[in-house]
């Protein structure tokens, strides 16, 4: 048994303990000590509030407290505070969508997830619809992310578009031209001029200039990646950690079904800018409509194990 993959795999708090114990002396104490800062699968008492400011930047708040794991919504980890799911560009609400449904979950089995969709855009604006982390206070943490997924397939089998997944930006950072001194890392999938879908990360000083890039599609040696087909129509388990340095120890990984698809070394910020908020959930890119929905999030405060 390969302790070490399972220990990442799985998050929960008694399969972690009795995996530790069979991996003996080969589990650090950095390993064992991460801290499960929220969990929560949408359970009974979670709601999607109403509008908070409208005719404005339109933010839901997600509220309640999960009946199954205690945890209560909005996500405030890092010091955040008024966390939202937030409309841009929705055309007066009428292009943006987000319902807590009940579904067939990953084991076949009814589960609570949230529901987001976007059935137009408006006009050349970038409507998308995003859960954001804001006003971070501690933006210079580790931090280790675990949720399932499940997107339709409407990009599949177009040339050169883009669905951005998830994404953290500095402070400081703007957009190409001015002046950013900040840092982003965000991942997407992509499709190249053949329509073939990949899995891409990279971390970027604008949206114009990468620092570097980790995709499927062309595996390499510092991305210690491999190949993994994009997934749509069926659930998949997404997973993110990153060490927040300027220096060489900095370290991003992103595993899909527990499969890396991005593991880079070196820093995952610039000019030493803390995170400045969190792009936890993301629904926008250039295929239009499209849809996904969100369960079974955990995140801790580092590696529950190492990758």
């Amino acid at each position: 048994m390969n302790c070490m993959k399972h220990l990442f795999t799985f998050g929960s708090n008694i399969l972690l303990l009795l995996l530790l114990n069979a991996c003996g002396s080969s589990v650090t104490q950095s390993e064992s000590a991460a801290t499960l800062l929220f969990k929560s699968g949408f359970e009974d008492g979670i709601y999607i509030g109403p509008v908070l400011v409208e005719d404005s930047e339109d933010y839901d708040f997600i509220r309640g407290t999960d009946s199954q794991t205690g945890f209560s919504w909005p996500i405030e980890i890092l010091g955040a505070s008024e966390s939202a799911l937030h409309r841009v560009a929705d055309d007066n609400h009428t292009a943006l969508y987000s319902e807590i449904q009940t579904v067939t979950g990953f084991d076949g089995r009814p589960t609570r997830a949230l529901y987001n969709e976007e059935t137009h855009r408006e006009g050349n604006k970038d409507t998308q619809l995003t859960y954001e982390i804001l006003n971070i206070t501690q933006g210079t943490s580790d931090l280790y992310v675990r949720y399932r997924m499940k997107i339709d397939s409407n990009m599949l089998g177009t040339i050169n578009k883009w669905r951005a997944l998830f994404e953290y930006k500095t402070k400081d950072y703007k957009d190409p031209g001015e002046g950013s001194t900040g840092f982003r890392l965000i991942a997407f999938i992509y499709t190249d001029n053949e329509g073939r879908a990949s899995w891409h990360m990279q971390g970027d000083k604008d949206s114009a200039t990468p620092i570097w890039e980790c995709d499927t599609l062309e595996l390499n040696a510092t991305c210690h990646n491999e190949y993994v087909p994009v997934v749509t129509d069926e659930w998949f388990e997404t997973e993110y950690y990153w060490h927040w340095s300027n220096t060489e120890d900095g370290r991003v990984i992103w595993k899909i079904n527990g499969k890396v698809v991005a593991d880079h070394q070196g820093p995952t910020t610039r000019n030493n800018k803390p995170i400045d908020f969190i792009l936890f959930t993301q629904l926008y890119g250039d295929v239009t409509p499209k849809y996904q929905w969100i369960d079974d999030i955990e995140i801790w405060d580092g590696l529950p194990s190492s990758p």
